[in-house]
């Protein structure tokens, strides 16, 4: 099972420094990064018409800022449509690190999920099923063939719950979305927003770029575990002080009390292994990814993404989705192409986004595709959340 860790002790001893494999229980915990016919994958209940969005341009911040992300130009901050909402069931969706050799077999026995598994198969040109059921594993945990895999067995997912005795009513009573960096598309994919096939479309290339803007800098990703968020900060302050610009780090994953992940340059990352001790973190733990998701090192990804994005076509959501970026959710379709292009180098706010469905009143959870990872997250931020894990 995936959890998240525990409630850490608090004697005081050196931190461990580990390096995990890809894909093995605690790096899927911590790594936690042309139009077609619409094809919603949750039945719309109503037509909504985007209104028009409150708009204010954010003031430029140091891309080393843990606290807000300058979008490069006017965003979107109040939303008039969603403005209100008030959650009572969510569905979540995982992100990269969640991938298992296996995964996707279960969805073979419902013909709606297993269809996915095939238009993916066209669309991506190489067998996913294959690849999700038998591995190898390294190919699996690559960022190129991990993003895809993930969001379409989460998508099937849905589909494996929509086959259940009462999983249709489960389903449509689902009145907000969110998911973990790569999860917001499947999120958005099940709001309406666009179709399965032009979902996994920008996702295909938003794994080739990231792993292509990783390619070209020597990068590197690493949490720290049993700091709070200002303790953590203080803590890239510190190593950034003593490294080139180039070489500077940032929090990159707001994940839950006590677990937060460290983005930047190798050198950065080192300084922060060895002054975790000096801050009373209890480990760190380099994590076995392609590089510094969530950080400027990710902007040579950003213009390949802002093209695809404008080339697809975004309407908007049935349901509120909540944006890693901002932990806000946003009806208009401009503001969402905006956001996912610049959400590959801005800090992921899963903790105040979990914070905040909770605190609105959120009843109960799902978590649909591999691995429990998001599971383990709400119960660190609350232990009392209410979760169910639909895999698939």
């Amino acid at each position: 099972m995936l959890v998240a860790p525990s409630r850490f002790p608090l004697q005081r001893f050196p931190p461990r420094r580990l390096r995990l494999a890809p894909g093995s229980p605690m790096a899927s915990t911590l790594a936690i990064l042309r139009p077609s016919a619409p094809a919603p994958l949750a039945r719309p209940r109503g037509r909504v018409a985007a209104p028009a969005t409150a708009r204010v341009a954010l003031s430029s911040r140091s891309r080393y800022s843990s606290a807000r992300v300058s979008l490069g130009s006017e965003v979107a901050v109040g939303d008039a449509l969603f403005a209100d909402y008030k959650p009572t069931t969510a569905f979540l969706f995982p992100g990269q690190g969640a991938q298992t050799v296996g995964m996707g077999a279960e969805a073979q026995s419902v013909p709606a999920a297993a269809k996915l598994f095939n238009q993916a198969n066209d669309i991506l040109g190489y067998d996913l099923l294959d690849l999700c059921t038998n591995g190898p594993k390294e190919k699996l945990d690559s960022t190129v063939i991990s993003q895809p895999a993930i969001y379409v067995t989460s998508l099937a997912a849905v589909e494996v719950l929509r086959a259940r005795d009462g999983g249709e009513d489960v389903i449509n009573s689902v009145d907000v979305t969110c998911g973990l960096s790569l999860g917001e598309y499947t999120a958005l994919a099940f709001a309406g927003a666009f179709s399965f096939e032009d979902g996994l479309k920008l996702v295909k290339l938003r794994g080739e770029a990231m792993q292509d803007a990783s390619d070209a800098a020597n990068s590197a990703m690493v949490s720290v575990i049993g700091l709070d968020s200002e303790k953590v900060q203080e803590l890239c302050d510190a190593a950034n002080e003593e490294v080139d610009e180039k070489e500077r780090v940032q929090i990159a994953n707001f994940l839950c009390p006590g677990n937060y992940a460290v983005s930047g340059g190798v050198k950065g990352i080192e300084v922060v292994e060895a002054k975790a001790k000096s801050f009373k973190a209890r480990m760190t733990v380099r994590l076995a990814v392609a590089g510094a998701f969530h950080t400027s090192f990710m902007q040579p990804a950003v213009s390949r993404l802002e093209s695809a994005l404008a080339a697809t076509e975004i309407r908007t959501p049935r349901i509120p989705v909540i944006s890693n970026v901002d932990a806000q959710p946003h009806s208009d379709p401009d503001t969402i192409k905006q956001i996912l292009a610049r959400q590959v180098t801005s800090p992921v706010q899963w903790e105040t986004t979990v914070k905040t469905l909770m605190g609105k009143g959120l009843e109960k959870s799902y978590e649909l595709g591999p691995g429990k990872v998001i599971a383990g997250i709400l119960k660190r931020i609350n232990k009392g959340a209410i979760i169910e894990n639909i895999g698939a």
